[in-house]
C-alpha cells in the first residue's frame, strides 16, 4: 500500500473513532500512537493535514541524497539511535540539511524497514561491583521519562544521573532534548563542577548515548 495513502487512512480511522466517542487515550492505545499525535490529527482538517503530508514528505525526500550513509551505518552498527545518526551525518556531511530530530528519526526508521535492519536487542548481563575506595569510581546513566505538567498535559524529559560508587552520592541533569554525544559531555562537565572532582574510573551502562555496538563483549 502507498505509504501516503496508509498515512491518509490512519487520520480518518482517528476522525470515525473520535465520532463513534472513543476517547484520545483509547485512539491512542489502539492505533498505537502518540496522543499529543492523535490530538494534532484531531485538530485538522482534512486540506490541513494533506497539506502537512506534503511539507513532511518534502523534507523526508531531503534526506534521499543520504540513504548510502544511513544503511552502510546501520549495516555496521545495527542498534544506533536516530539521534547518534543525526550526529554522524551532519559531522560527515557539511551539506546536510537543517531538519528536525523527527525528520531524522522518520527517514532513518524509513532505511531501516526499506533494506530489513531492523534493531538487534541482545541479552545483557550483570555482575555485583566490589566496594571500591572514596573517589575511585562513579557509574552513569541516561533515562526519560513523561512527567505532569501543572496544567496537566505530559512532557517528555531525558535525564543524566551519576553516582558516586563508595558514599553513592548522586547528581541529576535534567533536559529537554534527546541526548546527544555534545549534550552528554555537557552533562558530565555540570556534573564534575557539582562534584568537586573527577572520579579515577567511570562506568557506563550500555546505553545507545555511547554504545553503538556489541559483539561478544566487545564494545564500540
Amino acid at each position: 500500500m502507498n505509504v501516503y495513502l496508509a498515512k491518509f487512512m490512519t487520520y480518518f480511522e482517528i476522525h470515525r473513532m473520535h465520532r463513534d466517542g472513543y476517547s484520545i487515550s483509547k485512539i491512542s492505545e489502539f492505533l498505537v500512537l502518540n496522543r499529543r499525535t492523535v490530538s494534532k490529527y484531531l485538530s485538522m482538517s482534512e486540506a490541513e493535514y494533506e497539506e502537512f503530508l506534503i511539507k513532511q514528505t518534502n523534507r523526508e525526500k531531503k534526506l534521499l541524497p543520504f540513504e548510502d550513509f544511513v544503511r552502510q551505518r546501520l549495516e555496521e552498527f545495527r542498534n544506533t539511535p536516530a539521534a547518534q545518526m543525526h550526529d554522524w551525518l551532519k559531522e560527515n556531511h557539511p551539506d546536510f540539511p537543517v531538519v528536525s530530530q523527527k525528520t531524522v528519526f522518520n527517514f532513518v526508521s524509513w532505511v531501516r524497514k526499506k533494506h530489513q535492519l531492523p534493531i538487534v536487542k541482545t541479552e545483557r548481563q550483570f555482575q555485583q561491583l566490589e566496594e571500591t575506595p572514596y573517589g575511585k569510581q562513579a557509574q552513569v546513566d541516561f533515562g526519560e521519562y513523561n512527567m505532569r505538567t501543572t496544567t496537566g498535559t505530559r512532557v517528555k524529559v531525558f535525564f543524566f544521573t551519576i553516582v558516586l560508587s563508595r558514599s553513592r552520592f548522586k547528581y541529576v541533569w535534567f533536559t529537554d532534548r534527546y541526548f546527544t554525544s555534545e549534550l552528554a559531555i555537557e552533562a558530565h562537565e555540570k556534573a564534575f563542577e557539582y562534584l568537586g572532582g573527577i572520579p579515577d574510573e567511570i562506568v557506563y551502562d550500555q546505553d545507545k548515548v555511547f554504545v553503538v555496538s556489541e559483539n561478544g563483549g566487545d564494545i564500540s
